[in-house]
């Protein structure tokens, strides 16, 4: 029984049938064209750490304390502001504390992970509360409770453009679970110094919910960090609220803090 001669590498041989040939001809472009899997891997990673880095521009990746002033404005409406307390420690521990309005305080929110509650004076058993719900005006529960895009997020790098001041990372960040504040976030980034510099936030249906910009970078808990953070709807673009982070400084917070025992001396 005769072999088959199966010719140069690269050229089929004349025996081989036509549509072999093809297929392998064309098997062997896309060999040559795709990268190798642990080259998309490593971008991966490389998003992944930029996020990382953005997070701790943010915030303090250690324990911290800081206070917010919310202002939302919403067109035939009064401005309305809203004050809190907020101690943090390693994005994934986090008390929000109303201060105003007065008839307000005393209430605290709880985060632990991905689980929210909020504790009402008069009421005693906490409740349960989603991140993705609103807190007021344009933000989200997750918004100020908790900000670790790069724990929940899995990030890929759309593209690089230019922007003021420099390059700037374009991510596409989709949730790896649900329960997060976001189904996905488009996320730009200093290239230079992993400053975030806006964000567009949308629904699991693909649909864009509202915008963000991160401005006013002072040096406060020993980083240029963004001490204002302008939300807008994005159906309504005068529907607007403006994240004002004051005296934010760092704060040994150990672990009892975060517990629902614990929070009637934090009143």
């Amino acid at each position: 029984m005769k072999t088959m001669n199966p010719g140069p590498i690269g050229r089929p041989s004349a025996r081989m049938p036509r549509l072999w040939a093809g297929a392998a001809y064309a098997a062997a472009c896309l060999a040559l064209a795709a990268p190798p899997a642990h080259a998309a891997d490593a971008a991966d990673d490389d998003a992944t750490a930029i996020v990382r880095k953005a997070d701790e521009v943010r915030f303090p990746a250690e324990g911290f304390e800081a206070g917010v002033a919310i202002e939302s404005v919403a067109e035939g409406s009064a401005p309305q502001v809203r004050k809190y307390r907020v101690l943090s420690k390693g994005n994934e521990n986090t008390i929000v504390m109303v201060t105003e309005p007065a008839a307000e305080r005393g209430q605290i929110m709880l985060m632990k992970g991905h689980d929210l509650w909020v504790f009402l004076p008069n009421v005693s058993q906490p409740v349960r509360l989603s991140l993705s719900q609103r807190l007021t005006g344009e933000v989200a529960n997750g918004d100020l409770a908790r900000a670790n895009f790069a724990g929940d997020y899995d990030a890929h790098v759309l593209r690089v453009e230019d922007g003021d001041g420099g390059p700037l990372y374009v991510l596409e960040l989709l949730a790896r679970e649900r329960g997060v504040t976001y189904h996905k976030v488009l996320y730009w980034v200093r290239k230079a110094n992993a400053w975030p510099v806006k964000a567009e936030f949308y629904s699991v249906s693909d649909r864009l919910l509202k915008t963000a910009r991160y401005e006013d970078f002072q040096r406060v808990a020993g980083k240029l960090r963004p001490m204002r953070i302008v939300m807008r709807d994005a159906l309504h673009e005068d529907e607007v609220s403006t994240l004002r982070y004051s005296d934010m400084r760092l704060r040994e917070l150990p672990d009892r803090v975060f517990t629902k025992d614990y929070l009637k001396r934090l009143e």
